[in-house]
Parts: structure tokens; C-alpha cells; sequence
């Protein structure tokens, strides 16, 4: 794979195999982390949205590094593209393991490694399937913490835990106290706190990721606002804002997080530095692409963002901003681009997904 640098970054994303490239670049942070890191890291869920291009960057770190260490990738691997994403994977020199999670002796059968990046997680589809999200957000980090008691753990959370806010406060910091709204929001808070409990009695270092909104190509709160727009549907902005980070920055702060593991838990929002207008996101897609925007609704006061500030004092800013992204996203759609055919439902606002 080659390497795309983030000093000169390039008017377009020609295609997948660039875009592999570009989100799973390391920064210099990243690289320096991985050179102290002991031990191999295994990622568990790593055929997600975002599990490939973070399971590449540990990999790509680690040889940059010269740090020889395991990198493995673990997940169901059910569908045809999570089984493409596994080859790509291998051809890396990445170990892939298929597991379903919720059974013990697969679980039990895992290698014992020094590092867990625990991505595992139900969202869509959790209206209807209220007892299989519990069982795999909050039963499911219970047998982790157990299974891994000897390890250090960074897990991925949501945003979704702090509720709606005022718009004009800029967003919950990592202190606020949590007001999780629908089954989804409420099982993961229920995760944070079975990480923080196992923490505790076990000694286990953790790093807990409250993440909104990663963004990719393929992918993201602004990918469904721009096909939106593309499609000249009408783009409600009752939901009035939202805090994006492009993916590749997300994935280098979550390997940041293993050296912030502590007892208890570390917790840190990443989200990208803006609070963005959705309606003026919404009006530059249709500059960009040549469309006429049908706005409809009205801008609610409290909407679901977070307040980034404490991850950019620690690991520096984003490498892409918003209009980057804007310019690069509304090409790749004009384009008719590959879309993982997932919408964030970024506008539900009564915590149903």
C-alpha cells in the first residue's frame, strides 16, 4: 500500500485503494506511541466501519516503528465485504481471527495479548432487538474485562451517552454526568460502567472513546447530507448540529488512548473541533455539486454534540478539516462513489435507531 502523507493533501480521492491508504496513514504521534508500546494488540471487532483502517494503521505503526509485534483482527467476518476487508487484512501481514463474541469458549480461545481495542458494538437495528444490543454492549465487556483481566483496554463508546444539549454551551465535556436517551444510548453507558467496574476490582488500565461523528467517503453524517442533496431530497435541519472527525484522525487517537490507560478509567471526547451548522454544511454540498437545496424543518435548541477541546490539547489537532472534507466528499458522491450503505441516522432525535 502506498504511502499518502498528510502535508500535501490531494484535491480528490481517486478510489478505495487510496482511501485505505489516506485513513490508515499514521501520524508521527501514533508511530512514537507504538515504539514504547509492549506487547501485541488484538482488536476485537474489527470489520466495522472503522475496525479495518484502525487494525492497517496499528500495523502500518508498528513496522514504522520497528516494533515487531502481532497485530491481529478479530470479528465475525459474516458478510461479503467484511470477508474483502479481512483479505485485505492478510495481505498485510495481519492475523485475522473469526469469533463470535458472545461465545465463551470462542472468546476463551482468543491469545492472551497485552493490548485490547475493543470496537464491538450494536446500534442500528437495536429498536427490536433490545436484548441482543445489552448482550453484546454491556453483558459482552463484562466477559472481555474478565478474559483480558491482565491487559490494558482501549474501548470505544458514543457520544450518544451525554443526551441532547443545548446547542449554545458547545457541547458536554468528558465531566459531565451522562443522560442517555433510548435503549442504544443506555447500553452503552451500561458498557462505560462494566469497563469502569472490572477496572477497578481487576486493576485492568482503561481508556474509554466517546466518539461522534467519524467520517470517510463511504461513510458519515456528511456523506448522508450529501447524497441528500445530491438526490434533491428535502434535508431537515431540526437536528441542528454536529461534530464530525475525519476517520483517520479518529483511528490515530484511539491508538493514542493505550497510553492514557489508567484505573480507573480514562475518558476522553473525540470529536472533531467545529460545531457544525447542518443547514450550512447542507447549502455548501450544493455549491459544490451544482444542486438546488430544499430546506425544510426548523433548527432545534439541544441537539447531540460534544466538546473535543481535552483530545486536541493532548494529540494536536485533526490533519483534515471541514472543508477538506466538504470538497472531497462532494466529489466522491457527484462521482457515484462506493458507499458502505449505512446511514448514521444522525437526525433521530428520540435515541430509537
Amino acid at each position: 500500500m502506498a504511502a499518502i502523507t498528510y502535508s500535501g493533501l490531494p484535491d480528490r480521492i481517486a478510489d478505495v485503494e487510496m482511501l485505505d491508504s489516506m485513513l490508515s496513514e499514521p501520524t508521527e504521534g501514533v508511530v512514537e506511541a507504538l515504539a514504547k508500546l509492549e506487547g501485541d494488540i488484538l482488536i476485537l471487532g474489527c470489520a466495522g466501519k472503522m475496525g479495518p483502517s484502525l487494525t492497517m494503521m496499528a500495523k502500518r505503526a508498528s513496522d514504522m516503528a520497528g516494533v515487531k509485534r502481532r497485530v491481529i483482527g478479530v470479528s465475525l467476518f459474516a458478510s461479503e465485504q467484511e470477508l474483502r476487508e479481512e483479505k485485505k487484512l492478510q495481505a498485510m501481514g495481519i492475523e485475522t481471527i473469526h469469533c463470535d463474541f458472545l461465545d465463551q469458549e470462542q472468546l476463551k480461545a482468543l491469545p492472551e495479548v497485552k493490548n485490547i481495542m475493543f470496537m464491538a458494538g450494536m446500534k442500528f437495528g437495536s429498536t427490536g432487538a433490545e436484548a441482543l444490543t445489552w448482550a453484546i454492549n454491556t453483558f459482552l465487556p463484562g466477559l472481555v474485562c474478565k478474559r483480558f483481566c491482565n491487559s490494558r483496554i482501549v474501548a470505544f463508546s458514543s457520544g450518544n451517552i451525554y443526551g441532547l444539549t443545548p446547542a449554545q454551551l458547545g457541547g458536554p465535556t468528558e465531566k459531565a454526568v451522562p443522560n442517555p436517551m433510548g435503549e442504544y444510548a443506555i447500553s452503552v453507558l451500561g458498557r462505560e460502567r462494566m469497563f469502569e467496574f472490572y477496572s477497578k476490582s481487576l486493576s485492568i488500565p482503561v481508556s474509554i472513546m466517546r466518539l461522534n461523528y467519524a467520517v470517510e467517503m463511504r461513510y458519515g453524517v456528511l456523506v448522508d447530507i450529501a447524497q441528500t442533496v445530491f438526490d434533491g431530497r428535502p434535508f431537515d435541519v431540526t437536528m441542528a448540529n454536529a461534530n464530525v472527525i475525519w476517520q483517520g484522525d479518529a483511528n490515530a487517537m484511539a491508538l493514542r488512548l493505550f497510553e492514557n490507560a489508567s484505573t480507573p478509567p480514562f475518558i476522553l471526547n473525540v470529536v472533531g473541533p467545529e460545531m457544525l451548522s447542518l443547514r450550512q454544511v447542507a447549502m455548501q454540498f450544493g455549491e459544490l455539486m451544482g444542486k438546488k437545496v430544499e430546506i425544510t424543518g426548523a433548527e432545534a435548541p439541544e441537539v447531540l454534540i460534544s466538546n473535543g477541546q481535552l483530545g486536541h490539547r493532548l494529540y494536536g489537532y485533526p490533519r483534515v478539516g471541514l472543508q477538506q472534507m466538504l470538497i472531497w466528499i462532494a466529489d466522491w458522491v457527484s462521482r457515484g462513489g462506493e458507499s458502505l450503505g449505512k446511514p448514521t441516522h444522525f437526525e433521530v432525535r428520540d435515541g430509537k435507531f
